[in-house]
Formats: C-alpha cells, sequence, structure tokens
C-alpha cells in the first residue's frame, strides 16, 4: 500500500537515489551535477522546521519510490502564502502507478493547511510524459520562465 509521508533525518540514504534521478533527468550529473555541499544543504533545509521547506515521499513495504519538494512563500498578489512544488520526482521503475498523482494530491494538502492559495509548479515543455498528468491535476499560467545566473 503506498504511503505519502513527510521526510525523516533516517530517510536520506532512500531519498538520496531519487533526488540524483531527478537532478539527471534534468542533465545535472556528471560533469554538470549539484555540488555536494548543495545536496547537503537543500536536505538541512527540507528537515529543518523553521525552513519554508518540506519534503513529502511515496513509500510502499518500506521503500521510497518518489519525492516532492515544497517551498512555501510570500506572494504580491495574494493575501496567504504560494507553495511551489520545486521537485516531483518518480523511481523509473514505479512509473505508471499514480505516485506522481497522489504527491500532487499530498502537495495540495499540506497546502490547503498551511493556509496557502494556490500550489504552483513548473515543468521542462518537451516532459510530455509528466505533462499528461499535470494538464489532468491543474491549469497552465502560460508564463515562460527566465533566469539569469550570478
Amino acid at each position: 500500500m503506498l504511503r505519502i509521508r513527510h521526510v525523516t533525518e533516517e530517510d536520506f540514504w532512500a531519498w538520496r537515489p531519487l533526488w540524483d534521478g531527478y537532478n539527471a533527468f534534468y542533465g545535472r550529473w556528471g560533469g554538470a551535477a549539484l555540488e555536494e555541499s548543495v545536496t547537503q544543504t537543500t536536505w538541512s533545509r527540507l528537515l529543518d522546521p523553521a525552513e519554508p521547506m518540506q519534503a513529502i515521499v511515496a513509500e510502499e513495504h518500506g521503500v521510497l519510490l518518489g519525492l516532492a519538494h515544497l517551498i512555501f512563500h510570500r506572494n504580491t498578489t495574494l493575501i496567504g502564502p504560494v507553495c511551489t512544488l520545486q521537485d516531483l520526482f518518480t523511481a523509473e521503475a514505479a512509473r505508471g502507478r499514480g505516485i506522481g498523482r497522489a504527491l500532487i494530491e499530498a502537495a495540495y494538502t499540506q497546502a490547503r493547511e498551511a493556509g496557502a492559495a494556490r500550489v504552483q509548479w513548473w515543468t521542462h515543455e518537451d516532459n510530455y510524459a509528466a505533462r499528461q498528468l499535470y494538464d489532468r491535476m491543474a491549469q497552465t499560467a502560460g508564463f515562460i520562465l527566465y533566469r539569469a545566473y550570478l
């Protein structure tokens, strides 16, 4: 039975392959991999109750099959906070079983409990498999992401 829950400190070595898989999916592997300090800082933030970040995982029979990282923040057009679903990933062998949907629904629940007015996320335009799910669970906003690295 699939269970969605918050990560615990003991989950690091089960979470790490999912995190690495997520990053590899977006081209962050080999020479382009994140520095270890980024991963360690992210993990620390996910566990720190003072941080506006949290992580939920999908677990079945003691095995982590998916992750979602949530960031709660203010917004200029809403009074309540916004929840950004920053990272969402399902282990390749577990795809097509509703794990992504369950994680998004759990994100909706976490957001409601935190008083958030909206859950938002983005994906790469060629992530067609994920977009089939996302199109059933939310509406696209029509925005294009710009970023400048400093």
